[in-house]
């Protein structure tokens, strides 16, 4: 088979012992993993990257996940106040900044801040984009040509979700199910904000199936384990026949449960199909206002949901807007942060942050072409490190990334200028 790409000296993530192997890529597909490729001859037609030039190799990855991310209000501080810092103040900033809001602004914000995804190595994402009466369908005009405009690197889907709340908020219903009939291929939820939680719980619900939508919702986002969401919505997905298609983000509100009673809506999740999405930076930066003293974290403890057989992600959430007034984009820096907030040190574990950036978050998606196997889309992240274990703990920066065999990015590795 004549090759395209030869990526010599790969260590396969995933991969057991890191022994160096040669990946070769024909027709924007993996189509060889083995040792010896390059030494047995190919074509002088085909690119080769020696990853082992330095010595060692290089980690070879399926391209990040981004699950849940808010491009149409991305970069705009310039714009908003912050100064309790709290959700509160977070959802009012942003209701009046989105009154300004164009399809072109949108467009183009959302557009710098995808590009600022794709140097940090992510080929597949899920965005959360608001509508209500305020905005209209404004968001989706600016971020829904971006699926196209972006399909040469990433693969883009987008949730549509009712910020501001649903049943308290007449107009957005229909303005959700607009949506969902012009590209929206999931619908999100926010219960927390409206006056009836259970209530937007059902609707969405209903939509979902309506449209054979899958469904990520905002939930549970608090700083006690009163009133919690979570076991309603594994009700309804169980009923429904949802289970591997509903996803939440945030859920705080376990981050201050009881052992017993964390292991118990563990164990719910994992027997309805429900995953998690973890958003450290947000969680973090949000959670705790109301406290002067050992404030919490508010980072729920993913990798202990993992071993009760919950599927888990972690994700960005928001890019410098006053949710979050920081970010890079970058899912590495993600699992590390989630990583030292939730005192995450067993080897096993840290390797799990990075399968919530990668395989788990491909899962999430229900993405069946991912992986770094044979027939699969050539879509890669190199990263300059030996193992999952060590591109988490030292912040590995990506050096190469692939959409379907074609190089999106590369960035040399840095050069220190000793002495003579």
């Amino acid at each position: 088979m004549a090759l395209d790409l030869v990526l010599q000296g790969a260590l396969p993530a995933d991969g057991g012992a890191p022994q160096p192997v040669d990946i070769g890529i024909a027709g924007g597909r993996i189509a060889e993993i083995r040792p010896g490729l390059v030494a047995e001859g190919i074509s002088a037609d085909t690119q080769l990257i020696d990853l082992a030039a330095d010595g060692g190799g290089c980690l070879v990855a399926p391209g990040f996940v981004e699950t849940h991310i808010h491009l149409d209000k991305s970069c705009i501080l310039d714009r908003c106040a912050s100064r309790r810092g709290d959700l509160e103040e977070a959802i009012g900033e942003v209701a009046k900044a989105k009154a300004g809001f164009t399809a072109e602004d949108v467009h183009a914000r959302a557009s710098r801040t995808l590009e600022k995804c794709l140097l940090q190595g992510t080929t597949h994402m899920r965005t959360h984009l608001e509508v209500d009466p305020g905005i209209g369908l404004r968001g989706l005009e600016g971020v829904l040509p971006l699926v196209k405009a972006f399909a040469w690197a990433l693969d883009l889907e987008i949730c549509v979700f009712p910020q501001e709340g649903l049943l308290n908020n007449p107009g957005t219903d229909e303005l959700m199910v607009e949506a969902l009939k012009n590209g929206c291929r999931v619908v999100g939820a926010a219960p927390y904000t409206d006056s009836d939680p259970k209530g937007q719980i059902d609707r969405v619900f209903e939509m979902a199936r309506e449209f054979d939508a899958d469904i990520d919702m905002h939930l549970d986002f608090g700083a006690t384990c009163d009133e919690v969401d979570i076991t309603y919505v594994c009700d309804l997905a169980e009923k429904f026949g949802y289970g591997g298609r509903v996803a939440v983000g945030h859920v705080t509100k376990m981050s201050v449960m009881p052992p017993e009673m964390f292991a118990g809506i563990a164990r719910r999740l994992s027997d309805a199909g429900v995953a998690v999405t973890v958003l450290p930076s947000t969680d973090l930066f949000l959670m705790g206002r109301g406290q002067d003293h050992s404030r919490m974290r508010g980072v729920t403890a993913a990798h202990l949901l993992l071993h009760e057989g919950v599927n888990c992600s972690l994700s960005t959430n928001n890019v410098l807007n006053p949710f979050t007034p920081f970010g890079d984009c970058s899912l590495v820096r993600m699992a590390n942060l989630y990583a030292n907030t939730c005192h995450v040190g067993a080897r096993g574990d840290v390797e799990e942050c990075f399968r919530m950036v990668t395989a788990r978050s491909a899962r999430l998606l229900r993405r069946d072409d991912y992986g770094l196997e044979v027939g699969m889309p050539a879509d890669l992240v190199v990263l300059d490190a030996a193992d999952m274990a060590g591109a988490v703990a030292e912040l590995a920066p990506v050096l190469y990334s692939f959409k379907a065999g074609r190089m999106v990015l590369e960035r040399p590795r840095p050069q220190l200028h000793r002495p003579a």
